[in-house]
């Protein structure tokens, strides 16, 4: 029994690690306000909300609304508050800290191939 545990957690670390890869990346994008870096995940169509604007953008266009989403907002922190997993798709939630506010921050990411893509990506207002 001693044996199976550590690789039991190894495994479950390894299989984590691989399917959140992408939700990672996200993540890392949001926090430095790097919109380049979370367009790279981006579906071909893409759902943006903002508090004043909700839509559904091209990956092209969703990366300069982003852009400027980030530009008027200069990101503080971003804190990692819940992510799931439900049937092939990931989810996120977070705090989102900028300059001019606070923002509860959700995305949803679906597996396609052997990549995980942006579909949907919310900021509202808190």
């Amino acid at each position: 029994m001693k044996r199976f545990l550590p690789v039991f957690f190894l495994f479950t670390a390894l299989t984590a690690f691989s399917f959140s890869a992408g939700l990672g990346e996200v993540v890392k994008a949001i926090s430095s306000g790097d919109a380049a870096g979370v367009a790279r995940h981006f579906d071909n169509t893409v759902e943006l909300a903002f508090p004043q604007k909700t839509g559904s953008y091209s990956k092209t266009q969703a990366e300069l609304v982003l852009r400027d989403f980030f530009s008027n907002n200069p990101v503080k922190s971003f804190k990692l508050l819940h992510q799931g997993e439900k049937g092939g798709s990931e989810y996120c939630i977070g705090k989102l800290e900028t300059r001019n506010g606070t923002y509860r921050t959700t995305f949803f990411m679906k597996n396609k191939g052997d990549r995980q893509i942006l579909q949907e990506l919310r900021f509202e207002s808190e």
